[in-house]
C-alpha cells in the first residue's frame, strides 16, 4: 500500500508541476525592469503572456505617492504593451493606501489594493482560462502580501520569480538577458537628476556598485532609490521605443539626494535592430 500510495503521490504532483508549468498568465507590467524581466521569466518557465494590466493615476507621467503603484513613466506603459504585442487593459486608481499594516487580509473599501482586485476581475472575465499573475516583486513584503491576497480572492497563482534574490546577481542577469532599461527617476544620494535620468542601467552598473558600498543603495532600486523604463528586450517583438523628446522634473531640492524624474514628452517605436 505504502508504494502504492507513493507512486500516487508523485503521479499528482507531476501532473500539479505540469498545469504550472504551463500557466496562461496575466502580466502586471509599469514599464519599468522589473515587472519586465518577471515575464521573461515567466515565459523563461514555460507559461504563456496572454495579457498585460497597468493601473495609473490621472495625470500620466507625473510622480505620486503610492505604496504599490509605480506613477513615473506611466504615459509610456502603452507602447511597452505595443512592444510587446498584447492585449493591454488599464484602470484608473481611484483608491488611497488606507490599510498600511503589513499583511492585507481583508477587503478594505477605498483601499488603492481594490483597484487591483478590479482590474484583474475585468481581464479574468475577458480570459477566464488565465491562471496565475506575473509582477515584479523582489523584497518588498508589503506589496507582495497584497497582491498574493488578490491572486487568492480570484483563485490565481501569484508569479514573483525575482522574489527574494541578491540584487547585484540579480541587475547583472538582467543587463546580460538583453534588457535594455533606462532611469526615469533618482531619489538617493550619489543619483543626481541632471546627470544620471536617461542613462542605462548597463552604463550606470559600476555607479551603483559604488553607491552600493558607500551608502547601502539597493542596487536594482527596491528602495525607491530610482525608477526605470525598459525601451528593448528579447520579449518586444517587432520594435524598441525611442524617446525624442523628455523633460526633467524636479520632484525635491534635497541637499544630499535631490529627487527628480523624467516627463516622456514624445516618444516613438523604431525597428529592433
Amino acid at each position: 500500500l505504502g508504494d502504492v500510495y507513493k507512486r500516487q503521490t508523485q503521479s499528482t504532483w507531476g501532473t500539479i508541476k505540469n498545469i504550472l508549468s504551463e500557466m496562461k498568465v496575466v502580466g502586471l507590467i509599469s514599464g519599468g525592469k522589473d515587472s519586465i524581466f518577471n515575464l521573461m521569466k515567466c515565459v523563461e518557465k514555460g507559461h504563456e503572456i496572454v495579457a498585460l494590466g497597468n493601473l495609473h493615476h490621472s495625470i500620466l507621467g507625473k510622480e505620486e505617492d503610492s505604496y504599490m503603484y509605480q506613477s513615473v513613466g506611466s504615459e509610456i506603459v502603452e507602447k511597452v504593451a505595443e512592444c510587446l504585442d498584447l492585449p493591454f487593459f488599464r484602470r484608473e486608481i481611484k483608491g488611497a493606501p488606507i490599510q498600511l499594516d503589513l499583511e492585507y487580509k481583508e477587503e478594505k473599501p477605498g483601499d488603492e489594493v481594490e483597484d487591483l482586485y478590479l482590474l484583474l476581475r475585468e481581464i479574468k472575465e475577458k480570459y477566464p482560462d488565465i491562471q496565475g499573475v506575473s509582477t515584479g516583486a523582489i523584497a518588498s513584503t508589503y506589496q507582495k502580501n497584497r497582491v498574493e491576497n488578490i491572486c487568492e480572492r480570484l483563485g490565481l497563482e501569484s508569479l514573483a520569480y525575482l522574489w527574494g534574490r541578491e540584487q547585484i546577481e540579480l541587475l547583472t542577469d538582467m543587463i546580460d538577458s538583453g534588457l535594455d532599461a533606462i532611469i526615469i527617476k533618482t531619489a538617493v544620494i550619489g543619483l543626481d537628476p541632471t546627470k544620471h535620468l536617461g542613462k542605462s542601467i548597463k552604463e550606470l552598473y559600476p555607479h551603483f556598485l559604488d553607491i552600493n558600498k558607500k551608502y547601502g543603495m539597493n542596487v536594482c532600486g527596491e528602495g525607491g532609490e530610482f525608477e526605470s523604463l525598459v525601451l528593448d528586450c528579447p520579449l518586444y517583438k517587432k520594435n524598441r521605443i525611442r524617446i525624442n523628446k523628455a523633460t526633467i522634473q524636479e520632484h525635491s531640492k534635497d541637499i544630499f539626494s535631490p529627487v527628480g524624474y523624467m516627463r516622456i514628452e514624445e516618444a516613438v517605436l523604431e525597428p529592433k535592430l
